[in-house]
């Protein structure tokens, strides 16, 4: 997961003759998008065609959606320009320049005595960065914190929001073999969609974009995934993998399936049910899947045995040297003592939630009237100026949201909630006021408006006046769990967050002085490279396949009796003739990736694209905090299979034409 300033030249060059020149990186930085709902993606046409997963689609999906037309289980294709469909709050982000701002940062903590002291000052050094640049190039501006704080980086990006679906298959063909094939391999997935980012009213004029290469990956081949890989903790120190595997992750996961159970039976209720809580459902299930897999690691010995003697290793190469001793040697023992402290509020900070997208809605905007007031460093973390924008899009997004569904669950979440709290935690007694969950859950919904944009934007407009006037049930009630949603964060800020930031840069520091910069940093959902190839690999006795073909899909699906999550849309079964079954449908490779890197091309050294990343193997789930070649793979779909069935299957000609470039 190697960042575009320091790329991986010395190995490329070892392993595979291969040497990236500025040219090459620059083009495929420029031709790689971000999205905000959670993915990645790149342009793959000189019109701002924007290709990435079907599953980070899906929100959008979901939002155009009605009980008429459910463009998720259906799929959609624009036949026309005109018929291109508006995401109501989709924003992709270019990587246009990258700043090394180690130094300001770092300055402008001369003088702090505490941790909490350093806090404050970095969190307004950041801010005052983010908004000068913003104010100076009119590009988004984040600093980045790479190495545990080792460097901060400015990385500016050209911000779109008017981005339209073009073409998204049926749910069934993009997810086939549902939650039991999620994180495993062989698979059989279309999982692509295909949006276009428009400017001023026109189609984006994309002169970087990734060339499409019909024929797709070869066995053995190098390959490339740009993308942005969410988060990772290989460098995290044993306490605080420690403190995952015996609070965070069992909480998280308590939580979760608690919130697929509730969720299931509101959508056993009836047709309608099921297709609003459809894409909640899928997301929460993909959660509970992936983080088994990482309570697994946790709980595997190997892995931490392995974290364990890394983490000694170091400890003793910064020991040995009394100058590094005295500059770094005690950040270990307090990032421990913080965990210890984090977890001892775990429960309250996992559990005092409602679980309502309108309570979550009003929330936002008590703290935005009250935040904008600050001066920019003081605010809250996603308040600053430089983050206002993307806020008030996803604030006024037009969205639908469904009361029966945030009844149900805000329901079941303060039952759990009451169930590991208890009814007389401050937080529960604010919400229920002697109600029952449900009695208080039908009551909030109903007294509120915040399902309305307009609402919404009269009450932000207003400011803290109008905020304090209202009589809205959600705002009032968040308005009385403001105090205590404050002191919480100052808690966390004060006993973990800045003692893990001051610590955190100690080590990143202390790992330069030791190694120096010959590793990647952890995943930031930032633009990476990561390098691998088209492999097979050893499993249950046998050897999975570099790729899997049509001929599968259709053998597993008549393998299951075409039923549950196997069976097939019917344009497959009827246009099975039409395919070339022996054309590749998906692919794996040793690429290193994570969550957030759903919706990456698989590039080759033409930096030609090849693939499109939507998924890693079980065995790649561990992958948050070691990473193994020998198993772990990155699953992919394959440009030859997406030819195939957008040609055959789709008649999406005028798509295919484009991508072609005829």
């Amino acid at each position: 997961m190697w960042t575009f300033d320091n790329p991986p030249v010395k190995q490329l060059e070892e392993r595979y003759h291969f040497t990236p020149t500025q040219q090459w990186l620059d083009h495929v930085r420029l031709s790689c998008v971000r999205l905000n709902d959670g993915g990645s993606g790149s342009f793959v046409s000189a019109h701002g065609l924007l290709l990435t997963n079907h599953h980070v689609a899906r929100g959008q999906l979901q939002k155009n959606s009605t009980a008429e037309r459910d463009y998720v289980k259906n799929g959609f294709y624009a036949a026309t320009p005109d018929q291109e469909m508006k995401s109501p709050d989709l924003e992709v982000n270019v990587l246009m320049s990258m700043e090394n701002v180690t130094q300001a940062v770092v300055a402008a903590l001369k003088g702090a005595k505490t941790p909490a002291e350093e806090f404050t000052k970095r969190k307004a050094a950041i801010a005052d960065i983010e908004r000068e640049s913003m104010q100076k190039t009119g590009l988004r501006s984040d600093v980045v914190t790479l190495y545990q704080g080792g460097e901060y980086w400015l990385y500016s990006y050209k911000k779109y929001t008017d981005v339209r679906l073009v073409f998204a298959p049926e749910d069934q063909a993009a997810f086939f073999g549902g939650d039991p094939d999620n994180f495993t391999y062989p698979r059989y997935d279309l999982d692509m969609a295909l949006f276009r980012v428009y400017e001023n009213g026109k189609p984006l004029d994309t002169k970087d974009h990734l060339k499409w290469n019909a024929k797709g990956a070869g066995d053995n081949e190098l390959v490339f995934v740009p993308g942005h890989p969410g988060s990772t903790q290989r460098l995290d120190t044993v306490a605080q993998l420690e403190y995952d595997r015996d609070y965070a992750e069992p909480i998280i996961l308590k939580l979760l399936k608690h919130r697929v159970e509730v969720l299931n039976q509101y959508g056993a209720q009836g047709t309608e049910q099921a297709r609003q809580v459809a894409s909640n459902i899928f997301g929460l299930q993909n959660s509970v899947k992936a983080i088994e897999g990482r309570y697994k690691g946790l709980l595997d010995k190997n892995v931490m045995d392995k974290k364990r003697k890394d983490d000694e290793d170091f400890r003793a190469k910064v020991m040995a040297n009394p100058e590094w001793k005295q500059a770094y040697g005690g950040a270990w023992d307090a990032i421990a003592e913080a965990t210890r402290k984090a977890a001892s509020r775990a429960k309250q900070q996992f559990y005092r939630s409602t679980d309502s997208q309108l309570g979550g809605t009003a929330a936002t905007i008590v703290d935005y009237v009250a935040e904008i007031k600050k001066p920019d460093g003081e605010r809250l973390a996603g308040y600053h100026e430089a983050q206002l924008d993307s806020m008030r899009q996803r604030l006024f997004s037009r969205a639908p949201t469904y009361p029966a569904m945030e009844i149900a669950r805000m329901t079941g979440a303060l039952e759990a909630d009451v169930a590991e709290l208890g009814a007389d935690d401050p937080f529960l007694k604010i919400v229920l006021d002697g109600r029952s969950p449900k009695e208080a859950a039908t009551a909030l919904v109903n007294g509120t408006k915040m399902a309305d944009p307009a609402v919404r934007k009269q009450l932000v407009d207003g400011g803290e006046a109008a905020v304090a006037a209202s009589t809205d049930a959600m705002i009032v009630l968040q308005r009385k769990l403001d105090p205590l949603r404050r002191e919480m964060i100052k808690w966390q800020e004060d006993n973990v967050q800045s003692v893990q930031q001051e610590a955190g840069e100690k080590l990143g520091k202390a790992r330069f002085a030791a190694y120096g910069k010959t590793t990647y940093p952890d995943a930031t959902f930032t633009l990476r490279l990561s390098y691998g190839q088209v492999k097979g690999y050893p499993m249950n006795g046998t050897e999975a396949p570099y790729k899997t073909t049509f001929y599968g899909l259709f053998d597993r699906a008549a393998s299951f009796d075409f039923d549950g999550p196997f069976y097939l849309p019917s344009r497959y079964k009827e246009g099975r003739d039409k395919l070339d079954l022996a054309t590749p449908l998906d692919f794996v490779t040793t690429n290193d990736i994570i969550g957030g890197n759903s919706g990456s091309p698989v590039i080759n050294r033409n930096a030609e694209i090849v693939g499109l990343i939507f998924d890693g193997n079980i065995e790649s789930l561990v992958g948050d905090f070691v990473y193994d070649g020998t198993t772990n793979r990155a699953v992919a779909v394959h440009t030859a299979g997406m030819t195939e069935a957008l040609r055959k299957l789709y008649g999406t000609d005028r798509v295919v034409e484009e991508l072609l470039g005829e």
